[in-house]
């Protein structure tokens, strides 16, 4: 396989636009199976479509050649002040590495945007982050300077990581994407913070309002939900009560028969009592008129 060949195409398909790398890629592997090379043909259908945070960094570091090498010159500093433990050195190393990425990233957003793609503000958190992690980690500055990313990567848990796997072409590392647009790889200008973009500020404006006013949405509707689950409980905390308030009703009604109850079985059982007496009674005077009528023989 010619691993040239396949940087090469590579480089066309992670340049291009998100929309195109499907049907560019298909088409790159038709042409390959056409010449014959079927392990290049194979080599190209394996090349995974970027996310969007990740082509945005590839056309930064195509577009702004100059800028990226301006970025990881100053984090080698930024290592040597923290390995020298240059406090003054390396809070102001920090600040101008904040500065600079904030503002590459503000130049990502705005090639997205030439390109047709407005980058969203989490996708835009995920530029800054990967343009961070080239500054922190020397491996995952080889992988930003490939051109070749697949996915945005993080600077947490740098040890744990294989920049390898974020890039489409492993053995691309150690190489740097060839810049387009006539903006040449060099040492470039002393070390600024590319201009922001009033039209990149306002989407990004509008963006951050438009997230808040998800949330606010969301938030209503969350409340409105609460609200109609508290009226919901309390209808049925009503509907318990009236049924707890006609039981009382019923238990006092009850109680009432009851008493009721109790005074007529007082009177029946001093009744039955009196009964008994007239019984005892009568039988005596059986007993007494059986006992003359048996003395007359």
């Amino acid at each position: 396989m010619d691993g040239e060949r396949l940087l090469e195409l590579g480089g066309q398909l992670y340049g291009g636009l998100p929309a195109a790398f499907t049907p560019d890629r298909a088409a790159a592997e038709k042409a390959a199976r056409a010449d014959g090379d079927k392990e290049l043909a194979t080599a190209i259908k394996a090349l995974r479509k970027p996310s969007v945070g990740a082509w945005a960094v590839n056309v930064l570091v195509r577009r702004e050649a100059g800028q990226i090498d301006q970025v990881l010159e100053l984090a080698q500093s930024l290592r040597a002040a923290a390995e020298a433990m240059d406090g003054a050195e390396l809070r102001g190393l920090t600040r101008q590495r904040r500065q600079l990425t904030s503002a590459l990233t503000t130049r990502a957003r705005q090639l997205a945007l030439e390109r047709g793609s407005r980058l969203t503000q989490t996708v835009a958190d995920q530029v800054e982050g990967t343009l961070n992690a080239a500054m922190l980690d020397a491996g995952a500055a080889a992988a930003v300077r490939t051109g070749l990313l697949v996915t945005t990567i993080s600077a947490t848990g740098l040890d744990d990581l294989s920049w390898e796997s974020a890039v489409a072409v492993p053995s691309a590392l150690g190489t740097r994407a060839a810049p387009i647009e006539g903006k040449a790889a060099g040492s470039g200008p002393a070390l600024r913070v590319v201009p922001e973009n009033k039209q990149v500020k306002r989407e990004g404006a509008r963006e951050r309002l438009a997230e808040a006013e998800a949330e606010v949405a969301a938030a209503a509707k969350s409340a409105q939900q609460t609200d109609q689950a508290v009226s919901d409980l309390q209808g049925k905390r009503f509907q318990l009560r009236s049924e707890i308030d006609e039981l009382q009703r019923r238990i006092h009604e009850i109680d009432s028969r009851l008493d009721g109850l109790d005074e007529d079985i007082e009177v029946a059982e001093q009744d039955q009592e009196d009964a008994a007496d007239a019984l005892r009674t009568a039988q005596g005077e059986r007993d007494r008129a059986q006992a003359a009528l048996d003395e007359l023989g």
